[in-house]
């Protein structure tokens, strides 16, 4: 291995350098974009059915928050009523939304860079194919071959075009994949918002009397 980095050149330490930091980039999205730290199996139902039996505690919302992605766009819901027992139905929306794009947005994270990474190895390893052309035009002058520097030119410009390519196309598919993961979340997580609203409204909790009896604890 230590041999093809000497024989690929000086151009071969920018394409290790997005090597690792695509490695690095794709573990964190994978640990992340897990499903049961965005949207963990029967959260939503199991939330419903509480909320139906008693409205639970800040420190519950809370902790709720703190689970998971699904979990902070159900405590904002729980949050409005909390702060503001006789929101409508365009704040609760509001609030929900607002939660919900900034989940999106954290779900995203670093996916720019990956796709970065995927689109510069490639040109990174043709600068090393372009050096490597360079020094075996230059190894030919008029009435003297140099063969050294000639297979050491073909040796820069072949290395570095492999690994550019080498590095670019699993980054692509890493990438492409959690570009997927992150639509299909972020759509889950709208269906389960928007079955929540409806089941805040349709139970009544936005009305006077029984917000009033709600919070006349807090």
């Amino acid at each position: 291995m230590l041999s093809i980095l000497v024989a690929a050149g000086w151009p071969v330490w920018p394409l290790l350098l997005c090597s690792v930091l695509a490695l690095a980039l794709s573990l964190e999205r994978w640990v992340q974009l897990r499903t049961r730290r965005v949207i963990p199996a029967g959260l939503l139902e199991e939330t419903l059915a509480s909320s139906q039996k008693q409205w639970p505690s800040r420190e519950q919302i809370d902790q709720l928050a703190g689970s998971s992605g699904l979990g902070a766009v159900l405590a904002s819901g729980f949050r409005c009523f909390t702060d503001q027992p006789h929101c409508e139905e365009e704040v609760l929306r509001w609030h929900i939304e607002s939660t919900g794009r900034t989940v999106a947005h954290r779900l995203e994270r670093f996916l720019p860079a990956l796709a970065t990474l995927a689109s510069v190895a490639p040109l990174l390893g043709l600068l090393g194919t372009v050096v490597g052309m360079i020094d075996i035009f230059a190894s030919q002058t008029p009435g003297q071959s140099q063969p050294a520097q000639l297979a050491q030119g073909i040796s820069v410009a072949l290395y570095n075009t492999a690994l550019g390519l080498i590095i670019a196309i699993p980054t692509l598919v890493v990438w492409r994949a959690c570009r997927t993961r992150v639509d299909q979340q972020v759509m889950q997580l709208e269906m389960a918002a928007e079955h929540f609203v409806h089941h805040l409204l349709a139970d009544g909790w936005s009305t006077p009397l029984m917000m009033a009896e709600l919070f006349a604890g807090y």
